[in-house]
């Protein structure tokens, strides 16, 4: 198998690279090399990286204080394109902190690449169902997060992804303007040079552990990166759409119910389209929290994604605030 150089960033991710580190070891076979770019880390992530490299010679830790939300509008996507920079393969594979991998994961998001039949592939993510919050379950499938390892995905998160290192100078790396967002972009640019290979049995466990505040603010952030990159202007068509059918359904009320009942069951199909049977096997619980959010979710994205179109100003996140 050719080498593949793993590669990551992280800004003060001490409950989740214990976690993460393990699993990349564990990869059969073996990565040459797991580049991880700290960006200035304050709770302990960096020293926890310092000794973990020191009992295996595959951890690269680099710590480069440039990629921090102080330094730089968008400290992810610069630290990925340090690591990205700093790797010695020609073929990268790109995750996260807050995802775990089972150990034939980079054969599978590589073995498109290294068959020589594509330069940039998509796994996906996965919930991981071992103690999901009530929100996590409910607002999976806004984020692109699949509830079962079988289903295939199209999403273009960075938490599972491969391309060559060539495909990644071409377009140009990942966008260092934004906080949020920058694989979109990335996944966009990817795209007009070559076709992605979409790899079953390959996708990152996430595990956000949201409350439905965090999970809205989260949404929130994402939206708003998208208007500052201007990019999914559908998303955001659809979901205004939806906003203002709502609106005329209540003020028809007056006159006829009919128009709230037709949004209603629009807000239900949305809902429950994609996994029906896993959610409805949950909890009575589980199918109210995901109609609540199906109904937040067009008005989040609608607004926040104006906000960044308009302000054009980067929101932040727990990890880049601390500190």
């Amino acid at each position: 198998m050719q080498p593949v150089s793993i590669i990551s960033t992280v800004p003060n991710e001490i409950e989740d690279i214990p976690r993460l580190i393990p699993c990349l070891l564990a990869q059969i076979p073996l990565p040459a090399e797991i580049v991880i770019v700290d960006g200035g880390s304050t709770d302990g992530t960096w020293e926890w990286l310092v000794e973990a490299a020191r009992s295996n010679d595959l951890l690269q830790p680099i710590r480069d204080e440039s990629c921090s939300l102080k330094n730089c509008p968008g400290p992810v996507s610069r630290g990925r394109n340090v690591a990205i920079a700093a790797s010695t393969s020609e073929i990268v594979a790109c995750v996260d902190a807050g995802c775990t991998y089972l150990p034939d994961w980079m054969a599978r998001i590589t073995e498109p690449i290294v068959a020589g039949t594509s330069e940039y592939a998509l796994g996906g993510a996965c919930l991981d169902l071992v103690d999901p919050t009530l929100w996590d379950v409910a607002s999976a499938p806004y984020f692109g997060v699949k509830v079962s390892p079988d289903e295939l995905s199209k999403s273009c998160t960075a938490r599972s992804m491969a391309f060559t290192k060539d495909l990644w100078k071409r377009v140009g790396g990942f966008p260092e303007t934004v906080l949020l967002g920058d694989d979109t972009f990335f996944d966009l640019e990817a795209r007009r040079a070559t076709a992605p290979a979409f790899v079953n049995q390959a996708k990152a466990f996430y595990r956000p552990r949201n409350s439905f505040a965090a999970t809205c603010r989260q949404l929130a952030r994402y939206a708003a990166s998208d208007g500052i990159l201007g990019v999914r202007t559908v998303r955001l068509f659809r979901n205004g759409g939806r906003c203002l059918l709502e609106v005329a359904a209540l003020a028809c009320l007056p006159w006829t119910v009919l128009p709230l009942l037709a949004v209603l069951a629009m807000v239900g199909w949305f809902a429950f389209r994609a996994d029906w049977r896993f959610i409805s096997s949950r909890s009575p619980r589980a199918l109210l929290a995901r109609l609540v959010f199906s109904i937040c979710v067009p008005w989040i994205i609608a607004i926040n994604h104006l906000r960044g179109l308009l302000t054009k100003k980067n929101p932040s996140n727990r990890q880049n605030r601390m500190g």
